[in-house]
């Protein structure tokens, strides 16, 4: 029986080309191109713009600038999400800030556009909302505009201290070599902070019109291991100054670290005592720093740099204990003073505000400001008042007086430290006087003398 007919297989179709390259690809391509840009060190800038909100996202960002930086020693994206009435900054190294652009294409930027040294680079969405990726060589550019430098963003900063000074290697911010120990760079740069406050200080005041010759005598209450006390030293010294510096602390055992510190070294006009603000005694003071005093003993330090005639008087208050009981909620400021953080914080205002006003009522010229950043360090307030080379008229003084006099009524106040201290230095007021706002009324017993604590070094 003769094989049944096979039909034959059938023919294959004829391959197809392959297909060209799909619209989604070419976002891929971009963030490679921009990837070898930053790698070969060519990558000048780059924008993403023309957003698409979706619902419930906010239609006010406008576009995204990036641009090269060194932070720290690392290099690194500074992403800028540019909106129409604020600046949202983010800081990437540069794998992560490649990886974020790849997502932000298309969602919601619908175009981008890169800068090499030697290419311009867009990516955009047509009508119908497929990608497009144009590559145009850019002519030779001549060296003066090439890309700018990534280190121009961390640029070396000019200190008021150098590296080299010896007390910081013997105090362990600097190693042998004048390197800075990294575990101290937030102390180094607190320290040097600290001495540019000084400097400005001392040229603003009634020193700065003093002979070179005559000593500048300064006392730092609370010196702790001394790192500001040496610097103030050090700055006088550099300024062509003679320096009668003391630093005074509780502790013991680091009056006499500082003392050896200073005999190692050979300084003259440097030395430390064990002692508190309360009963230290010295006739005089120039300066009078006291950094981080707990909660009163900052009053008293003040009330000590006015009896003595300072010049300058430099605080960095902490611990504001005393005014934060008495306080009560005015009924305007319930809503707001009802949460504990806000009274606290209100409680701070309101106490070196007080003292700003007293000080100036004493004849100085007083500011409050942020010492340093809060990053390095919460107690970032400093209270700085210069002596005026002329007293101010006792209408000023009485109005200033005043003005503390209602701030104290507003919030329910009713003692201050430094008012109590500088109102029991002045003269017996006739009986007829009006006891208002200077102290407690005759009637009243006298508040106890402020008990002042150590503070932290």
């Amino acid at each position: 029986m003769p094989a049944p007919d096979v039909p034959p297989p059938p023919a294959k179709a004829p391959a197809r080309p392959a297909p060209a390259a799909e619209p989604a690809a070419e976002p891929a391509r971009f963030v490679a191109l921009l990837h070898q840009a930053l790698a070969d060190g060519s990558f000048v800038r780059l924008v993403l713009g023309k957003p698409r909100h979706a619902a419930g996202e906010d239609a006010t960002l406008d576009k995204l600038l990036a641009r090269r930086v060194l932070l720290r020693g690392q290099d690194q994206l500074s992403l800028v999400w540019r909106h129409r009435t604020k600046d949202v900054t983010k800081n990437l190294p540069l794998a992560d800030a490649v990886a974020l652009v790849g997502t932000l294409l298309g969602a919601p930027f619908h175009h981008a556009h890169l800068v090499t040294r030697t290419h311009d680079v867009q990516l955009a969405t047509g009508k119908k909302g497929a990608w497009g990726l144009r590559v145009g060589r850019l002519a030779a550019a001549p060296a003066a505009a090439a890309a700018p430098d990534a280190a121009a963003h961390d640029r070396a900063r000019r200190y008021a201290l150098t590296l080299d000074a010896p007390f910081l290697a013997e105090l362990g911010v600097t190693d042998a070599q004048h390197r800075l120990i990294p575990a101290m760079a937030r102390k180094w740069r607190q320290i040097n902070k600290f001495a540019e406050v000084l400097d400005h200080a001392i040229a603003q005041s009634p020193l700065a019109a003093r002979d070179a010759a005559q000593p500048v005598r300064v006392l730092d209450f609370g010196a702790g291991r001394g790192y500001l006390t040496f610097a103030v030293h050090q700055r006088l010294l550099a300024a062509g100054r003679v320096p009668e510096v003391t630093g005074v602390e509780l502790r013991d055992e680091l009056t006499q670290q500082c003392n050896d510190a200073v005999a190692r070294l050979g300084l003259a006009g440097l030395r430390f005592a064990t002692g508190d603000v309360r009963d230290f005694q010295a006739e005089a003071s120039d300066i009078m720093i006291a950094l981080h005093a707990c909660d009163t003993a900052t009053d008293v330090a003040m009330h000590f740099g006015v009896r003595s005639g300072a010049a300058i008087i430099l605080c960095s208050p902490c611990c504001h204990k005393q005014l934060r009981p008495q306080m009560r909620s005015p009924a305007i400021l319930q809503p707001m003073l009802r949460h504990g953080i806000h009274m606290t914080e209100q409680a701070e205002m309101l106490t070196d505000a007080l003292r700003a006003l007293l000080l100036q009522a004493e004849g100085y010229d007083t500011q409050v400001f942020e010492f340093i950043s809060p990053e390095h360090t919460g107690k970032n307030k400093m209270v700085l008042a210069i002596r005026r080379a002329q007293p101010l008229p006792a209408a000023q003084r009485a109005a200033l007086r005043a003005q503390a006099a209602e701030l104290k009524a507003f919030y329910g106040v009713r003692e201050q430290a430094l008012e109590t201290l500088l109102a029991a230095d002045a003269p017996a007021a006739p009986s007829s006087a009006n006891p208002g706002a200077a102290g407690p009324g005759a009637d009243d017993e006298p508040p106890a003398r402020p008990d002042p604590q150590p503070g932290p070094p």
